[in-house]
């Protein structure tokens, strides 16, 4: 599994030039930022439809997927290409939206990690379809407003709860699956080093704040997302081989889900019971990962 690093591990050399027309404190662009660094110079993008187009300005071979559900697909033919050239060497990663990973991608999607294609998938979850507008998507979480889940007489909100895509690739048995979030730079930067050194499918599922979307004070976009991760919405950890768990991050005491859920605007209508029932979801699943820390997830 990953080892802890500091950011002085980091690497220096950026990968996305600096300006893109991104809103301001947008979590997806971190995340691209961010992911490519690590990856390093010696790879290659794919992307479909997304706001990643816009904001991701980048130094490294690029392509662009054109249909919306094509992504896996593209990876995979880009992948086994790269391995007839004898280029084995050259990480193939999908900067890929939670819209089209959990919803219209996902098909193709768990057919590339049943076939263990060597690719790593990146996930910048931002728990909508925020290049058309905000309408919900499976990774919306429970009671959140969207502009297809609004808050009206008889709508409170998403009434479905967010759809766990990191455990279902992980019971594909693919070599490593992990969350990340922008908050913890080391975190992420650790996996995806170890990640980008193993043969087969990767995945890493990372938390992207969108204060357009989200409905905060775009400087806080670091906050809520740490905030995520010390209540236990966002929990941080890696599954190897569709087995081992570990948890990455562990705080000595979820803090109040109501601390990230009330600087967000999607959240403002939310009652004292509604929140209630947040927190105890949320505490549920924690003391769930808990107990599988260290262990087998099956």
């Amino acid at each position: 599994m990953s080892k802890k690093i500091s950011i002085g591990d980091i690497p220096e050399e950026e990968a996305v030039w600096p300006g893109n027309p991104a809103c301001q404190g947008c979590g997806g662009s971190i995340v691209g930022r961010l992911v490519f660094k690590a990856l390093g110079r010696n790879s290659a993008r794919v992307e479909v439809a997304s706001c990643a187009p816009g904001f991701m300005n980048i130094r490294v071979p690029s392509f662009y997927a054109p249909a919306f559900e094509g992504a896996a697909a593209f990876l995979t033919g880009l992948s086994r290409g790269y391995k007839l050239l004898g280029r084995e060497d050259v990480v193939v990663a999908g900067l890929i939206g939670d819209g089209g990973t959990v919803d219209i991608g996902f098909q193709g999607l768990s057919a590339a990690a049943e076939r263990n294609e060597n690719v790593f998938w990146f996930t910048y979850d931002n728990e909508a379809y925020m290049n058309t507008g905000g309408q919900r998507s499976s990774s919306t979480p429970l009671l959140a407003r969207s502009a297809t889940t609004p808050i009206s007489e008889k709508s409170r909100g998403k009434s479905e709860a967010k759809k766990n895509l990191p455990f279902i690739l992980a019971l594909h048995r693919v070599p490593y699956v992990s969350t990340a979030s922008v908050a913890y730079p080391e975190d992420l930067t650790a996996k995806i080093q170890y990640g980008k050194g193993l043969k087969g499918f990767k995945y890493m599922h990372i938390h992207a704040p969108c204060p357009t979307g989200w409905g905060f004070d775009p400087k806080d976009a670091i906050k809520v997302s740490r905030l995520s991760v010390q209540s236990g919405l966002w929990p941080l950890y890696e599954i190897e081989d569709g087995r081992r768990f570990k948890l990455t991050y562990k705080p000595r005491e979820l803090a109040p889900v109501s601390e990230a859920l009330k600087i967000q605007g999607r959240f403002r209508h939310l009652t004292e019971q509604e929140t209630d029932t947040i927190q105890r979801i949320t505490t549920e699943n924690w003391d769930r990962l808990l107990a599988l820390d260290g262990g087998e997830i099956c």
